[in-house]
């Protein structure tokens, strides 16, 4: 599978950040066809949606923007007609809108539609355009500024420092629990496990292979470092997705989290919490986990799709509209903020400075062979065992190796 490329992934985000001025956008009046958008519900993805049914406001527009979305788009464009035209989708969920045939190549309404899209925005798969990336993301460190000053602590670079510091908030009596996770039992956990286990250098398969190699040493560390987090997280972690960390950091409860670059605008704006939160709310690189001088963390793109089974129109309506959505035309004083945006005249903002000391540090794309997602869906059916204390690292780890065993047999990516 050729997706996009670290390299190039990564010069798109520094030519982007680097352009010192906003690029004029173009009109946009379609009235006709239809547009119906899945995808995921932070501000940067609210933004594109709004701005494409704007551009298609003559037409049929309707969006579902829902932390759920993973769990709607390959049903919801599997029908015939599609209930969605468009999936917004990341590094890992476009895998399963390409295995399960529901989406559409782009080459032909690129080539009709698309003449000023930038090549850096072009995801292709085997040859063929599969979908139009608009943003950078990655998870890194969040934290606050004051309460750290009152502790008496530098800011962290490794999760060990984390433990430290939360160590030392906790014995000061400033909060007792200082540390947010988006460590919600299903995507969210096997996402932190991800993350965790890329920075301690472990390997997710035999080279070559579908074979999951996770069972450990690495993965035994990996699992210890999260369940050493979760000490000083609120006890109804596993609960808690980016939607219920993030207010918990409104709510001037965490000091410490690893967070997506894409949420810290919530977080660092003046609405929804007390000005001691949001003034000292500041963002830092990836972190490290142990020795191996990897980030722990991941590199991931935002883009959209174009359903299979929809009309001509509703392709070129849904195209057109997301086409436009997704330019210069989207870029303006509060939308700057949202993302690392993508498109040309993008102007980095203080806080996109975790996601760009993220690409800095050489951090790894999401995995993108075909059966990760069954190794995803197994981590986060099974991790939470050991979290909770009901089994070794060692037995949750053969679980997640069964669990995926199964499921890659099954669809025929192990003999």
């Amino acid at each position: 599978m050729n997706m996009i490329k670290t390299a190039m992934l990564s010069t798109a985000i520094v030519a982007a950040a680097s352009t010192t001025a906003i690029a004029g956008g173009h009109g946009c009046a379609i009235d006709s066809g239809r547009i119906s958008i899945v995808g995921n519900e932070f501000p940067a993805i609210q933004s594109v949606a709004a701005l494409a049914l704007e551009c298609a406001a003559g037409a049929e527009t309707a969006s579902n923007l829902t932390a759920d979305h993973q769990t709607l788009n390959v049903a919801g464009m599997t029908g015939n007609p599609a209930e969605y035209t468009s999936a917004i989708v990341a590094n890992s969920s476009i895998v399963a809108l390409i295995n399960e045939d529901v989406i559409q190549p782009l080459d032909a309404l690129v080539a009709e539609y698309g003449a000023d899209i930038p090549g850096q925005q072009l995801i292709t798969v085997n040859g063929q355009i599969m979908a139009v990336a608009f943003m950078a993301n990655a998870q890194h460190l969040v934290y606050r500024k004051d309460v750290l000053e009152q502790a008496g602590l530098d800011v962290p670079t490794s999760y060990e420092e984390v433990l430290a510091a939360a160590e030392k908030i906790r014995a000061d009596g400033i909060m007792e629990y200082p540390v947010g996770g988006a460590y919600a039992a299903g995507w969210n956990l096997a996402q932190e496990f991800t993350n965790m286990y890329i920075g301690t250098g472990g390997q997710f398969f035999e080279p070559g292979t579908a074979k999951v190699t996770i069972n450990n040493a690495q993965g035994v560390e990996a699992l210890e470092m999260m369940k050493a987090l979760t000490a000083y997280m609120n006890p109804d972690y596993l609960t808690h997705d980016s939607n219920a960390t993030s207010a918990e950091w409104e709510a001037g409860n965490v000091a410490l989290m690893n967070m997506w670059g894409s949420r810290t605008g919530v977080l660092m704006d003046d609405e929804g919490s007390a000005p001691e939160v949001y003034e000292n709310t500041f963002v830092g690189g990836p972190l490290t986990v142990g020795d191996s001088g990897v980030p722990a963390t991941t590199l991931w793109w935002d883009g959209w799709t174009v359903a299979k089974n929809i009309s001509d129109e509703d392709a070129a309506t849904t195209f057109q509209a997301l086409a436009h959505a997704t330019s210069p035309a989207l870029l303006n004083d509060e939308t700057m903020s949202q993302a690392v945006w993508l498109m040309d005249g993008f102007v980095s903002q203080p806080v996109n400075e975790g996601v760009l000391a993220s690409v800095a540090a050489g951090s790894t794309p999401y995995p993108m062979v075909p059966f990760q997602g069954l190794l995803h869906s197994a981590l986060g059916d099974n991790l939470a065992d050991f979290l909770q204390g009901n089994e070794s690292a060692e037995q949750t780890l053969a679980d997640v190796e069964a669990a995926y065993t199964a499921a890659a047999t099954e669809q025929g990516f192990l003999q």
